[in-house]
This record gives structure tokens, sequence and C-alpha cells, in this order.
């Protein structure tokens, strides 16, 4: 006769898998730089609640921020946390949660901006497709749902693999600040940007 079965632990889970571990080294200098900048910086300012808003609000911060190109109404911008390299934001600068709280005008120029991210993707990574979305409210994914934005993720054919899909674990090969800088270049040939590098 057997003893008393044991429960199965967190980490056998279908559900719960255990977490991947992924060596990437070249973190170390990145996160370094990063607190050597937020030491430089200052105290922190007073946050509006959205990344997006706090950033239209600061565009001497553009580089820090990886602010690609910004115009009278908005500004297109590298994911921080992207779901694949180039991985873009479109968003106005005025917050609002819903599409149609936006003006026809505002609109315009918000969906002007998607096509110049489209475009500075095609002419910078040259992907195969582009995902392009809007998640409107928190039930439907926003991560910051009082700013309504667009998503474009370059993709390529076998982009998703095992590792991905199985290993739940994504690779993003390119740095942001070397993506930010082929960005910038693509947007100062077709003159989004000057020479001095305001956009």
């Amino acid at each position: 006769m057997s003893g008393p079965q044991q429960p199965p632990q967190p980490h056998d889970s279908p559900v719960n898998p255990t977490p991947a571990m992924l060596h990437a080294p070249w973190r170390l200098a990145y996160l370094e730089s990063l607190e050597e900048k937020e030491r430089k910086s200052g105290p922190p300012k007073p946050s509006s609640g959205s990344f997006l808003r706090d950033y239209w609000l600061d565009p001497d911060a553009d580089r820090t921020n990886h602010v690609v190109v910004r115009t009278g109404a908005g500004m297109i911008l590298l994911n921080a946390y992207p779901y694949a390299s180039g991985h873009l934001l479109v968003a106005l600068g005025e917050p609002s949660p819903r599409l149609l709280d936006y003006s026809p005008s505002q609109r315009a120029a918000f969906w002007g901006l998607v096509d110049v991210a489209c475009d500075l993707m095609e002419r910078t990574l040259n992907p195969q497709g582009i995902n392009m979305g809007i998640n409107q409210g928190r039930a439907a994914g926003a991560g910051v749902p009082q700013h309504l934005h667009a998503h474009l993720v370059p993709r390529w054919g076998g982009d998703t693999n095992f590792i991905t899909v199985i290993g739940q674990v994504r690779i993003v090969p390119g740095s942001l600040e070397s993506m930010w800088e082929r960005y910038r270049q693509t947007a100062s040939s077709l003159g989004l940007i000057d020479s001095a590098g305001g956009s």
C-alpha cells in the first residue's frame, strides 16, 4: 500500500509551467546604462498616469524615450516591451480612451501617423508582413487604456517557432537604441526630422 499522494507542484502544472531562463549577458551593459541615465536625470517628475502623455509633454527626452517621429498632433515611438524587434506604437498627444472620442480631424491625424509608421517600418526593416491593430479598453488588452494607441509589429516567416510557442520565450535580437537609430535614419531620409535631430 502506497503512502499519501503528493499534490502536484505549481511548476509541474501545464497552466503554470516552469519559467524559462535565457542568458543574455549583453543586457547588463544596457541595464547599467539605464541606471546611469536615471541618476543623471535627477528626481522623478510627476506622472500623468499615461507614459504616452508623459513622453508627449517631454520632447527633449525623445531619444531616451525612443520617440522616432513627432508631429504637431502625435508621435511614433518604439515599444519598450516589443513583441518583435522594431515594434512601433502610434499615439496622438491628446489622450482619449476610445477612438470615437477623438474628433474626425484627430482621427485623420492618427491614421495618417499609422501610414507614416507603416512606411517607416517597411523601408527600415523590409518585413515580410506587419501586424497592425488597436486594443481599445482594458478588456481588449490595452496596457494604457486611458490613451488609445496603435501597434505595428514587423513579421517574418518562421519568427514564431519552438522557443516562442512551447518555451514561452520571445527572442528580441535588436536593442532599442540601435533600432531607434535605424528608424531615425530612415525618417531623416524622408524629411520627417531635420538634420539637427528634431522632428
